[in-house]
């Protein structure tokens, strides 16, 4: 039987962390990974899972101990099956992170066989996973009573018209997976269509447009409706693609039970992120719910509360109290850096698939 490890007898703790990219428009790994090196400092290794060879992450050797690369998602659950065992009986680790939306379905579908390869995880449902996509968010918004903006799934550019009539403009664009657009007349929702469609696939989400202050919260569920922590952050600065550049934890009550209340509602397991548009009316709208950590995570440890410590913790069935303090005003700013490597070492992962 597969013994937990102990740190406070000196076992070393071997973490698995995918979503290695750190563009702009970044993946929640390194964030992650931060995270639990400041949560369980000395004893901590972490395994890089890369699915492209210029992930970022790959290369900072003082955050990210060896790397190995994975199959596509589309290359099925029985690929990355014999390929998380080759790793396994190399690295033997304790704990898995996926950090990719287009990933979990895959990691939800081999959680136990994983569990059986002596990995743990902390996972939501294929039920819980599906009720929150984005095609189905507006009936999700209904039978919970949130608050939800209009929209329809469209699967052809002919349907824009229709539905920018009966939306107007501003009017958003969203991609099945990733990226939202916001465009503010015919040939902008073409445009965004037709480029995100490229790059996710059908359908696409037209989105009616609320006006008011973007903020997002980071939370951990237990799976049984308790909500771990819930950190708000405003946005201080947005990218093109939306992302948040920089932001700010607040402290606001309304935004703390929201997501309580979408925790208890889907007994939600796992991290996930809540993007909220508060209107001028202090109306809060749920524009997305990400099925994982976002990439600013980091800031939930820097408030206070370890939002990926205690999710290793949940998965090792540690026992995880509550967290209700942190610190509002603790703020994010993100930029980019050089990171220098030899070519050598993108050669090695190219060829080998391990770094």
């Amino acid at each position: 039987m597969y013994v937990s490890p102990d740190l406070n007898k000196g076992k070393s703790l071997t973490i698995a962390v995918t979503g290695l990219n750190a563009n702009d428009n970044p993946g929640p790994g390194l964030a992650v990974i931060r995270a639990l090196r400041a949560g369980f400092g000395e004893g901590l290794r972490i395994i890089g899972l890369a699915y492209e060879t210029l992930e970022p992450a790959i290369y900072l050797r003082d955050q990210v101990d060896k790397t190995y690369r994975l199959p596509y998602p589309t290359a099925g659950t029985g690929a990355l099956k014999i390929r998380l065992q080759q790793i396994q009986d190399i690295e033997r680790i304790d704990v898995l992170i996926p950090n990719f939306d287009a990933e979990l379905y895959n990691f939800i579908k081999i959680e136990q066989a994983l569990l059986q390869m002596g990995i743990h995880t902390f996972l939501p449902s294929h039920q819980q996973l599906a009720q929150r996509d984005k095609v189905n968010l507006s009936e999700f918004g209904k039978k919970h009573q949130f608050n939800v903006p209009a929209d329809e799934v469209v699967f052809t550019a002919s349907e824009i018209d229709q539905v920018a009539h009966k939306f107007g403009f501003p009017l958003m664009v969203k991609g099945k997976f990733y990226e939202a657009y916001t465009t503010l007349n015919i040939a902008d929702a073409y445009k965004a269509f037709h480029k995100l469609q490229a790059r996710w696939g059908l359908p696409i989400i037209l989105q009616k447009f609320i006006k008011g202050t973007e903020i997002n919260i980071a939370g951990l569920g237990d799976g049984k409706g308790n909500a771990i922590s819930v950190i708000p952050m405003r946005k201080l600065y947005i990218t093109e693609k939306g992302k948040a550049w920089a932001g700010i934890t607040i402290e606001d009550e309304k935004l703390i039970s929201l997501a309580k209340d979408f925790v208890k509602a889907t007994e939600w397991r796992g991290g996930f992120e809540l993007e909220i548009m508060m209107d001028d009316n202090g109306s809060l709208y749920i524009m997305e719910v990400n099925p994982r950590f976002p990439a600013w995570v980091y800031l939930t440890a820097a408030a206070g509360q370890n939002q990926p410590k205690a999710l290793v913790d949940l998965a090792l069935g540690n026992p995880v109290e509550e967290m209700k303090d942190y610190k509002s005003g603790k703020m994010f700013i993100r930029y980019a850096w050089d990171n220098i490597v030899d070519v050598e070492e993108f050669q090695k992962l190219s060829a080998f698939g391990e770094l």
